[in-house]
């Protein structure tokens, strides 16, 4: 009686223990005893999660399309730090990804028209056929995040500010590397932060684009994580509030965009401005000429009376 009463108390004791399972890095994420967590990535396709660092961004695309083909909600849609720098313009996509969650150099959307994108799943040449090559996964090791903030009641010393970015980072995305922020700049008027993110090239034991995607969320949407909390850097006991976010990817080899997937109005103003230099040797020449002629009809009546 006394073993089967002590075997109760064991049972009730380690139930009371028990710590719900949960995946504090991704919300959307389904996790059963013993804390397996699964997120859908297609119809009847769970993608198995390791919750203990940030889910790859290209899992979180496919999380994300998925639920705005279901109807759930999805992804609402400085400068250049070096001239082969980029923006992500094309929006989300439904990604291929490999077995440990990076993408696949070549992507294709389930269509015919198929690309070449960066570590970070952000095309980086022309569209092309299915017969497109992409010879390799080509690696972000440079993210410059443009941010802004909303106003504050007392000026900011940016002294202090890149310390608190660091250690805000390093805290909210998976231990993230503090030593990879470079740069900090800050322009008051504009309430604009310029963060410089950078690995050494070959460098594939920190990941820049996992980061700067969670915190693209968090600025732009709503966090990923489990807790909502926003990302607000606290600096001289003031909590910097973010309410715009730009990222700039640069690869360790530049990209191969053409002339011929430009926009119809950046064409156009390239034809304006060809028309004009064109017209303008004509104009130039025309005249010279006109020049000429008006010289040498001179000569020739100075030289009658002779």
């Amino acid at each position: 009686m006394i073993m089967w009463i002590a075997l109760v108390v064991v049972a009730f004791a380690a139930k009371a223990a028990a710590v719900p399972c949960a995946c504090e890095t991704l919300k959307w994420a389904t996790c059963e005893e013993p804390c397996d967590c699964t997120v859908f990535v297609g119809v009847n396709m769970k993608q198995k999660l390791d919750c203990k660092a940030l889910i790859p961004k290209c899992y979180l695309m496919k999380a994300e399309m998925h639920q705005l083909k279901t109807g759930g909600d999805g992804r609402l849609i400085g400068g250049k730090p070096v001239e082969s720098a980029f923006v992500d313009n094309d929006g989300i996509y439904d990604p291929v990804c490999e077995n440990d969650g990076t993408f696949k150099a070549k992507q294709c959307n389930n269509t015919a028209e198929c690309w070449c994108v960066n570590s970070a799943g952000v095309r980086r040449t022309d569209k092309g056929d299915e017969n497109l090559k992409c010879e390799k996964l080509v690696e972000t090791n440079w993210v410059r995040l443009q941010l802004t903030h909303k106003p504050l009641k007392t000026p900011l010393k940016t002294q202090n500010l890149k310390a608190a970015l660091s250690e805000a980072m390093n805290k909210r995305y998976g231990n993230f590397n503090k030593d990879l922020v470079k740069d900090v700049q800050y322009d008051a008027d504009s309430r604009m932060i310029v963060v410089d993110v950078k690995k050494p090239k070959g460098d594939r034991q920190n990941d820049l684009t996992n980061m700067a995607y969670y915190m693209e969320k968090d600025v732009k949407v709503l966090p990923l994580f489990k807790n909502s909390a926003k990302f607000e850097p606290a600096v001289d006991g003031q909590n910097l509030e973010m309410d715009n976010i730009l990222v700039y990817y640069v690869d360790e080899e530049p990209p191969t965009f053409t002339m011929k997937h430009l926009s119809g109005g950046i064409i156009a103003v390239i034809v304006v401005v060809v028309l004009a230099v064109v017209a303008g040797l004509l104009v130039l020449f025309f005249a010279r000429r006109r020049q000429n002629q008006k010289y040498n009809k001179a000569q020739q009546r100075e030289l009658d009376p002779m």
